[in-house]
């Protein structure tokens, strides 16, 4: 077990933390919530009424969606784009896809490869791009959920204002929609720069995103340590 858990400690402390700030985040936005129907003059509504209530489910998949368009980007960004200097680079003379031999697929993967790996045709082509897919498919997923709460929640404020509710299709397009999902956009592509910028000239000891504390500024992009 001991060993279980030192194997695993950054996916554990992570999904820990993870469900902490998820449970936080319930908690405080119930409160929030209550205060609003109070001054509305309708009933408190209970923890489990909030957390399947629109008003929550779009606050967490428009958080979801931005972070996981993050990881898709960076991920699929990396193959072409590079930092010089930057942990999170590739050197420049290895960008694109790399060689079968590089990567360790078909003829040149060894006994411990995964089985996709070593196969040929489509099952090595979908492994390939596997972690992007999977990164993009959860993206597009949270994102659609963020527009599905997101129309039950605008209408709910526009009945409750005596406005027509709007069709899906019409709250895709709308004003709301948008500034929710481009103000979680546009922090995560800040976030993005500022780690592959930050990261040539800052260190962090011990840490696989940063280079060397000793390494040059200008040298040793894709070098961690």
């Amino acid at each position: 077990m001991r060993s279980f858990l030192r194997n695993n400690s950054l996916t554990l402390a992570f999904g820990l933390a993870f469900l902490a700030t998820l449970t936080a985040q319930a908690l405080v936005g119930l409160a929030a919530f209550n205060e609003r129907q109070v001054a509305e003059g309708f009933a408190q509504v209970s923890f489990v009424h909030f957390v399947m209530s629109s008003d929550f489910g779009v606050d967490v998949m428009e958080n979801w969606q931005s972070e996981y368009l993050q990881f898709f980007l960076y991920v699929f960004g990396t193959v072409w784009l590079i930092q010089r200097g930057s942990p999170e680079s590739k050197p420049a003379d290895k960008t694109g896809w790399e060689s079968d031999e590089v990567q360790l697929v078909g003829p040149h993967a060894d006994e411990k490869s995964p089985a996709w790996a070593r196969a040929g045709g489509i099952r090595l082509k979908v492994y390939s791009h596997s972690l992007a897919l999977v990164m993009g498919t959860i993206f597009l997923m949270s994102w659609f959920a963020q527009s599905v709460a997101g129309r039950v929640a605008y209408n709910q404020t526009q009945i409750g204002q005596l406005q027509l509710p709007l069709t899906w299709l019409e709250y895709i397009v709308s004003a709301d929609f948008w500034n929710r999902t481009l103000q979680n956009w546009q922090s995560e592509m800040l976030a993005l720069v500022s780690m592959a910028v930050l990261s040539v000239y800052l260190r962090q000891r011990g840490s696989p995103e940063s280079k060397p504390v000793g390494a040059p500024h200008d040298t040793a992009t894709g070098r961690t340590g």
